[in-house]
């Protein structure tokens, strides 16, 4: 991967918080929400209730894809991250901890409201490990992409 690619990669993932993420349901059709994550290089973290539907989703295939980018006023200025990834449900309890402490890191407006911090046992956490990652930069054209192989 070519060294400014992965650093304008590393940048986008690290100046944003919330992601659009489609996992696949039982009937095969896409499910698509929004969930707040942190990184750690280019693996990305984020937890779901442990019934909820992209818990379950994510039980029975380990493909999602994924946005991240911001909204601008003019469509030629839009930037941003696409990918297709494997998501793992971490079970290691050191790992757990630690994308735990990633997310509170990222949120820690959330500490000062009085939010509890989630146990692993009360939330599914999930590490996502890219396979493709695309670059958008429409500052290039329109639609421009950088397509990396992971």
């Amino acid at each position: 991967m070519d060294d400014l690619i992965r650093r304008k990669i590393q940048t986008l993932l690290d100046q944003h918080r919330t992601m659009r993420i489609a996992t696949l349901r039982p009937d095969g059709w896409p499910q698509v929400t929004t969930v707040g994550y942190a990184n750690e290089g280019f693996t990305i973290y984020f937890l779901c209730g442990i019934d909820s539907q992209k818990a379950q989703n994510l039980s029975r295939d380990d493909r999602v894809s994924l946005a991240i980018d911001d909204d601008p006023a003019q469509v030629m200025e839009i930037t941003g991250v696409s990918m297709a990834a494997r998501a793992r449900i971490l079970t290691d309890p050191a790992e757990a901890e630690k994308a735990i402490g990633l997310l509170m890191a990222r949120y820690p407006e959330q500490k000062a409201t009085g939010l509890a911090v989630p146990k692993p046992s009360e939330v599914r956490l999930i590490a996502l490990t890219p396979t493709v990652i695309s670059l958008l930069d429409y500052s290039k054209g329109f639609g421009h992409t950088d397509l990396v192989a992971c």
